[in-house]
């Protein structure tokens, strides 16, 4: 269809008399070519749209209705749409009823808030009109005006108040959504309006639906549990006689955030008997909310099995691959193989999203029961042979990779598959993830040699990204196994003339290293890597380049990894959770949190000179309660002698201005206060940002203390409305919570991928070893846990799992200590009356050994 010869018979509009069946054909094809993106000028537009508005002579009530539509869709595009208000108003108040709701849909869609006033009259007619089709079509019009007139529409409330009280159930909605649109601002009002509402039984099914989601909303906002009246309010829905309603109340309560098994109790058993529902629909609604409750709460959905065993043969595969995926996680270990059976026949019949569904079903299974592994192995297997996209395939490698890694019975039969399907895989991003994992864990089972063919076939088959990725795996084979280090130096050496310049460059850099046959250069350089910030590593070199120097660039100098920076959900102080009030967190979003704070710290004068970064604390410690008078969250940032409290303060009193606002601190023995940064202003709900820098004692073993912190400021009263301050003010405190410095606050934690080549790697110069007796812990889990949590440090090759049933661990920790010094844990833990830990501590330094082999004690 050409635009252009459409409307060129657009020009039939003008014609007398108008053959109607032929103008609505043309405007059909208008409606089709603006729906399809199809790009129509500004000057075809408004002709085409002058042209239409001669259709208003014609009485055919089919022609009219499309005219309204047209004129909706090209309000948009064309110029002086506003030429045809008289008419669209002549129609809204005519006697037509088929006329009055599109006429007030198109008025709505061309009115802006200078006229609104002359048709607000008719409006609010409209919304309490006998037609119900008119008196939708007002309040819905209504919902669209206020985003742009809203305090116009706030003056309709009366009528929409009316219109709730409408038998047409319709209408009843749509008045309850204008309604809750005009008070949502105003919590109190919205709290009466559901109360009032609850009390009184509404006809529409709609309605209720929009009133348990505006109940749960309220629920979540007000933090508010299951004793509640809403709750009950929701609860009470589960027995409502429309099926819509009652799910609408399930579907709430399961995705609730606090709910327990037990409260869970009503909404599965009502999900319960949609399962046995004739309607399809119900039956898809009920087990797919069943499945998601399973993955919280197993033991709620138990009671529905039998239900769900029954769906295993529905005719509709999504419900059948949901009750098996749903029996999967609620189980027996008995019944998996049988599951799987039944659930193998079909997957060939069921969409890529419902087998991403099997998959999650089949990693909580690998979970749940590790002694399965060798039938999800298989089963996982034959899902990577079959056809299938990115996402679905993603999904299984995922799957298979963490059930390698967990699970050390189930690695060589995961690391078969993988490498079989690596021979026939087409996406380069799971390439490179099975490479990487092949080098890391292929080394250190029985026999490595056999994954040497997989990987060298890559060097030779595949795209440079895929070739670069295999000669890193190779690369780490040869550095971790002696016996493998001739054959991977010739294999090596023949990607040296690789038509990459990567491929080329790994190969030469790995090479020359390996042919070293020294264990702490494989370990430094091909085994364990780099494990800096590469935004601090790009901005401290590019800092080096600007200061020309005769001294070696220094690695020490660059902040280590860290998780990189997240959105937060803002919290009721006004600053969210984790996050640095005066940084958008969207500025670098490939940032760490770590890099956007020295970037801030840098920008302090006063701070400038206190070298590079360290460690900034992972989350603010809160000093106040969230609903005190002024809110006050610390971040401690750690330098080589310096640590830096940042105090993000919010002042939460409408009637003051704090100036000079500065937090006090007395520092614990051998801590000394060096400066203090003020915020100079805290207006109401604004947040600012205080400093205060602590000199680290001289003592290198003493870095723990206790800190009293004071809130000190000027308060000037101020008008609540409009902000004014008064000129004369007033000193005032506020004492706050203290603040803690503890070991794991001087430890960056690492991840060291072969922790043997690290150990050997620092050597036993600096290594401290000593006995404690853990007598307050009951198990080796909690322990674990505890020591992790304390020391602040990296658990490597999976250590922080304890197996089932054993009564003796070893735990391995890796980390950096304040400086830059390497510190590897090896702690052995033996479980009978309480826990004993073995601890051998190594570091690069003895005062970092020190201070991490007493921790404990």
């Amino acid at each position: 269809m050409e635009k252009s010869s459409v409307l060129q018979e657009a020009r039939t509009f003008n014609d007398t008399p108008i053959n109607t069946r032929k103008c609505c054909h043309i405007l059909t094809k208008v409606l089709y070519l603006i729906n399809q993106g199809e790009h129509i000028g500004t000057t075809e537009a408004t002709e085409a749209f002058f042209a239409m508005t001669k259709l208003f002579q014609s009485k055919d009530i089919t022609l009219r209705r499309m005219v309204y539509l047209c004129i909706k869709e090209m309000s948009k595009i064309a110029e002086d749409v506003i030429i045809v208000t008289s008419s669209l108003t002549k129609d809204m108040t005519g006697k037509e009823d088929l006329f009055r709701a599109p006429a007030i849909r198109a008025l709505c869609t061309i009115t802006d808030t200078s006229m609104l006033q002359g048709v607000e009259r008719y409006l609010k007619q409209a919304i309490v009109d006998k037609a119900h089709s008119v008196s939708s079509a007002a309040l819905t019009s209504a919902l669209h005006l206020s985003k742009t007139s809203n305090e116009v529409v706030k003056r309709w409330v009366n009528e929409a108040q009316e219109a709730v009280n409408s038998d047409s159930v319709m209408v009843q909605y749509h008045a309850l959504g204008l309604l809750y649109h005009i008070r949502k601002s105003d919590r109190l009002a919205v709290t009466k309006m559901v109360s009032k509402f609850t009390r009184h039984s509404l006809k529409s099914p709609y309605a209720y639906c929009l009133l348990i989601r505006i109940a749960c909303k309220l629920l979540q906002e007000e933090d508010a549990g299951t004793d509640s009246p809403m709750f009950d309010f929701i609860e009470s829905c589960l027995r409502h006689k429309s099926e819509m309603v009652i799910y609408e109340a399930a579907h709430a309560i399961v995705n609730m955030k606090h709910t327990s098994a037990k409260e869970l109790t009503p909404a599965v058993s009502v999900l319960q008997l949609f399962c046995s529902s004739p309607k399809p629909t119900l039956r898809f609604a009920a087990v797919r909310t069943l499945n998601k409750v399973a993955m919280k709460h197993p033991s709620a959905v138990t009671a529905c099995n039998l239900d769900l065993e029954n769906l295993i043969t529905d005719v509709n595969r999504s419900i059948a691959t949901l009750a098996i995926t749903t029996l999967l996680k609620t189980g027996s270990e008995g019944s998996v193989d049988r599951l799987m059976k039944q659930i193998s026949s079909f997957m060939s019949e069921i969409s890529d999203e419902f087998k991403v569904v099997v998959v999650e079903a089949v990693r909580s299974i690998c979970t749940k029961f590790p002694r399965k592994h060798s039938v999800m192995m298989n089963f996982l297997s034959s899902m990577l042979r079959e056809e299938g996209g990115f996402e679905y395939k993603k999904s299984v490698v995922d799957t298979l990779i963490n059930t390698v890694e967990d699970n050390p019975e189930a690695k060589d039969a995961g690391l078969a598959h993988l490498c079989e399907y690596i021979e026939d895989c087409e996406h380069t991003i799971l390439h490179t993830r099975i490479l990487h994992l092949l080098g890391r864990e292929g080394p250190r089972t029985p026999n490595p040699a056999k994954y040497i063919r997989f990987i060298y076939n890559r060097v030779i088959l595949e795209n440079a990204a895929v070739r670069a990725a295999a000669v890193t795996a190779l690369a780490k084979f040869g550095a971790h196994c002696e016996e493998l280090l001739p054959s991977v130096l010739v294999l090596l050496q023949r990607s040296l003339l690789d038509t990459d310049d990567e491929v080329r460059d790994r190969a030469t850099f790995y090479l020359e290293v390996l042919k070293q046959r020294q264990k702490s250069l494989n370990s430094a350089y091909i085994l364990n890597g780099l494990q800096v910030s590469i935004v601090g590593l790009e901005r401290a070199l590019h800092n080096y380049t600007m200061e020309p120097s005769e001294t070696p660039f220094d690695m020490k100098s660059v902040p280590l990894a860290t998780q990189p920076m997240t959105e937060q959900k803002a919290t009721p102080g006004g600053v969210a959770a984790g996050e640095t009030p005066s940084t958008k967190p969207s500025d670098k979003a490939a940032a760490s949190r770590q890099d956007i704070y020295a970037e801030q710290l840098a920008s302090v004068p006063e701070l400038a000179a206190l070298g590079p970064l360290f460690k900034s604390s992972n989350l603010p410690v809160e000093l106040t309660e969230s609903e005190t008078e002024y809110v006050v969250r610390c971040v401690k940032h750690i330098f080589a002698d310096y640590v830096v409290f940042q105090f993000d303060c919010t002042n939460t009193l409408n009637d003051q201005l704090l100036q000079n606002v500065t937090v006090h601190v007395e520092p614990s023995e051998g801590f000394a206060i060096m400066k203090y940064v003020p915020a100079p202003s805290l207006p109401y709900n604004t947040p600012g940002t205080t400093y205060t820098c602590v000199q680290l004692p001289d003592d290198p073993t003493q870095v723990t203390g206790n800190f009293t912190c004071t809130l000190k400021f000027l308060v000037k009263d101020c008008d609540p409305t409009t902000g004014e301050p008064d000129d004369e003010g007033y000193e005032d405190e506020y004492v706050l919570e203290d603040v803690e410095l503890s070991v794991s606050d001087h430890v960056q934690k690492v991840i060291k991928p072969n922790f043997g080549a690290s150990w050997e790697e620092v050597g036993p110069d600096n290594e401290l070893e000593d006995t404690y007796s853990l007598s307050s812990m009951k198990t080796l889990e909690e322990a674990v846990k505890n020591i992790i949590h304390f020391m602040g440090m990296q658990p490597c090759e999976r250590s922080d799992k304890v197996p089932e049933g054993k009564s003796s661990h070893t735990l391995y920790l890796a980390g950096v200590y304040r400086g830059g010094h390497d510190i590897l844990v090896r702690a052995k833990l033996a479980l009978s009356d309480g826990v004993t830990m073995q601890i051998t501590v190594r570091s690069s330094d003895m005062h970092a050994a020190e201070v991490i082999a007493t921790a404990v004690g």
